[in-house]
């Protein structure tokens, strides 16, 4: 058994700073000595897949980053494993419980998991080894850890059992938390939201190609980062202007969003816009109430919607009557806008966010370019083209 103090601190040693995940109550001691301390950073992600984005988009921005989550929840991250860090080459450091271990008596909901949780890890090709509980293992293991995941720049995991961490401090006192790990907002006034017409014939509405070409107008690649979600938003970003300062998301959907908060909290002198599509929002939604809680005024969140899954045969989605940008007014975007005029977007730009993030719903008409070609480039060439130029912002 070891303290908090003493794993946090010496994985702050190897650079570790930001944390963020789901709580798990093998956890709490860790997780409260993080939220306490004001020089690291804790994000408390809607789920364990979000999570894995967030921590993505920090790692991007050059700051090495942990995921915390209770093995039930894995199943959670499975997708952005595969399809995010794994294809896109982003180290992250992974700490999961152990619940259903074989060595406890635990609820029935744990028990598969816990059998299968290495098992899931190696499918999945994820190294791992045993939560450190002694204080002598805990420098060896950031040594293995780190030095994976800077020559694969892939994740490595850490399985926790249950009283890896002491439940006490130095003071033989609980971990009780001291602070938030919710941002205060100076003004907690409720966003505005500026409706425009909808019209009844979907063939009138902007297509996705002409919006693309207008947000990349309205964008200063100099300062200004796009990341676009999976499917036909990508590739017809790709085929509209390739850039440095684009990146083509593949596979993971309905990450993009949580990859781009990470990024803008990692790099708040950074503008990230994030494209998003109706069906990958609807998948992760809950990521709009972490980007409200957490987000700032330079990330911008464009949903174009044309109430289908375009790229697997336009099978209708359920966005046809959901309102998204009241659901991002309610979860305290500082700017949400609605409507198919494509000057909404010139508005989105101009307007101010009071230091919270903009949100734009804009519908858009179904369809694609003929021939849409597929970027030229892996994702990890992409991504390392992305990072250089961020890094040169």
């Amino acid at each position: 058994m070891i303290q908090a103090k003493e794993f946090v601190e010496a994985a702050r040693n190897f650079g570790f700073g930001w944390y963020t995940g789901v709580p798990c109550s093998f956890l709490t001691p860790f997780i409260n000595y993080v939220i306490n301390d004001v020089q690291l950073r804790y994000i408390s992600a809607a789920n364990e897949g979000d999570a894995v984005a967030i921590a993505a988009g920090a790692a991007i921005a050059s700051k090495p980053a942990v995921v915390m989550m209770q093995n039930s929840g894995l199943g959670n991250a499975v997708n952005p494993l595969t399809s995010l860090t794994y294809i896109f080459r982003i180290p992250l450091l992974l700490i999961c419980t152990l619940r259903g271990d074989r060595l406890l008596q635990d609820e029935p909901q744990h028990e598969l998991m816990g059998q299968i949780t290495d098992k899931l890890l190696e499918t999945m090709t994820v190294p791992w080894e045993f939560f450190p509980t002694d204080a002598a293992e805990i420098e060896p293991v950031l040594q293995r850890a780190t030095a994976y995941m800077q020559q694969e720049r892939r994740p490595y995991a850490l399985i926790m059992r249950k009283g890896a961490i002491s439940s006490m401090g130095y003071a033989n006192a609980p971990h009780a938390l001291t602070r938030s790990s919710i941002p205060e907002r100076e003004n907690s006034s409720s966003a505005h939201i500026q409706q425009s017409f909808f019209c009844d014939r979907k063939e009138q509405r902007v297509s996705r190609s002409e919006a693309l070409a207008r947000i990349v107008e309205l964008t200063d690649p100099e300062n200004t980062v796009i990341i676009a979600t999976t499917g036909y938003t990508g590739r017809e970003l790709f085929a509209s202007k390739d850039s440095a300062n684009h990146l083509y998301m593949v596979g993971s959907m309905g990450c993009a969003s949580s990859m781009a908060l990470g990024l803008s909290l990692a790099r708040p002198d950074l503008k990230v816009v994030v494209i998003d599509g109706d069906g990958a929002a609807l998948m992760r939604m809950g990521n709009f109430a972490t980007i409200g809680t957490y987000g700032g005024a330079n990330l911008t969140h464009i949903l174009l919607d044309n109430e289908v899954h375009d790229s697997t045969g336009a099978q209708a989605t359920v966005s046809t009557g959901i309102s998204f940008a009241k659901i991002a007014e309610a979860c305290g975007y500082g700017v949400t806008l609605a409507g198919d005029d494509p000057s909404l977007l010139d508005a989105l730009f101009t307007a101010d966010a009071n230091n919270r993030p903009k949100f734009a719903h804009l519908k858009i008409r179904p369809g694609t370019l003929e021939k849409l070609p597929r970027p030229n480039l892996t994702p990890e060439a992409v991504l390392q083209r992305f990072m250089k130029h961020i890094r040169n912002s």
